[in-house]
């Protein structure tokens, strides 16, 4: 029978994986191809974006930039920012605070009726945003919080999200009972549990719910475009639609330059939350 030697198995390994690497490189030019060429095309002349597949251009034009810095409708482009990050900001507070809270409900808590609370949660994932489209804004047109931000931001207030109260709620009953039992026997109620013990151990799940719904909100178009009718309050996906329209001559070196701009801070949030994220997504499968 023939034998494998040590030299014979360490180049097939080596072999493998170098094929592995090779693919992932490969893999990972392809998915990025698409963001280069935005960020290079961004800077190339107005007649080149268009005739030349050339990743890199001919010249360096920053105009697309001035362009779109120059706002839209007599909106400066700052505006867009501001208005992008408070929905932002303001979608990540409502979401770790309604969804933690709800989270430590169904987690710890006894009541009637809990289990099919949480199933009827759980399975409105399974519902389509389009399906609750109409009543939701027949409700908020006949109360006049249309044309506001309250129904962007309302329901983040009111754990309506319930993948990341799911989330939490897994990584809840992870942790040791004997730490709740512990401070019960201290006189401590579950207000106190739930801010001093509780809340604490839940850092890896709140970051992740706070990385992946600062992106969601930052990138959301349907609904700001659906609820917001003032330009002066759009977000920058909105305003960037927007922009295109207004354009009879079609810029598209500032639409470019705008698309880039609205990149800039998910991707910078992105790196500096990715160690973060990476060790919540670890640990939130950890048994304590």
């Amino acid at each position: 029978m023939a034998t494998t030697t040590p030299n014979a198995a360490l180049r097939t390994l080596r072999t493998r994986s170098l094929t592995w690497h090779a693919g992932a490189i490969a893999l990972l030019l392809v998915l990025l191809y698409p963001v280069v060429w935005v960020f290079t095309a961004s800077v190339k002349p107005a007649d080149e974006i268009i005739s030349s597949f050339n990743i890199l251009p001919s010249s360096v034009s920053w105009s697309g930039f001035g362009t779109a810095l120059d706002g839209i409708a007599e909106v400066p482009a700052w505006r867009f920012f501001a208005n992008s990050l408070v929905l932002a900001v303001g979608s990540v507070i409502g979401n770790v605070l309604s969804c933690s809270i709800a989270a430590y409900a169904f987690a710890r808590l006894r009541f009637r009726g809990r289990g099919a609370m949480f199933a009827v949660m759980i399975g409105t994932i399974l519902l389509p945003t389009h399906l609750l489209l109409i009543p939701q804004y027949t409700m908020f047109q006949k109360v006049g919080l249309v044309d506001t931000y309250v129904p962007l931001l309302l329901g983040k207030f009111l754990a309506t999200d319930a993948f990341f109260v799911f989330l939490m709620v897994q990584f809840v009953r992870n942790l040791p009972r004997s730490l709740d039992e512990a401070a019960l026997i201290d006189g401590c109620g579950h207000f106190r549990i739930f801010g001093h013990i509780v809340l604490p151990l839940l850092r890896p799940a709140l970051i992740t719910t706070a990385i992946f719904t600062f992106i969601w909100s930052w990138n959301d178009f349907f609904a700001p475009l659906v609820y917001l009718q003032s330009p002066e309050k759009y977000p920058l996906p909105v305003a960037l639609r927007l922009f295109v329209d207004s354009t009879s001559s079609q810029d598209y070196g500032a639409m470019l330059g705008m698309s880039v701009l609205s990149l800039l801070p998910v991707i910078a949030f992105f790196i500096a939350f990715q160690r973060l994220l990476i060790e919540g997504a670890a640990t939130s499968g950890m048994k304590g």
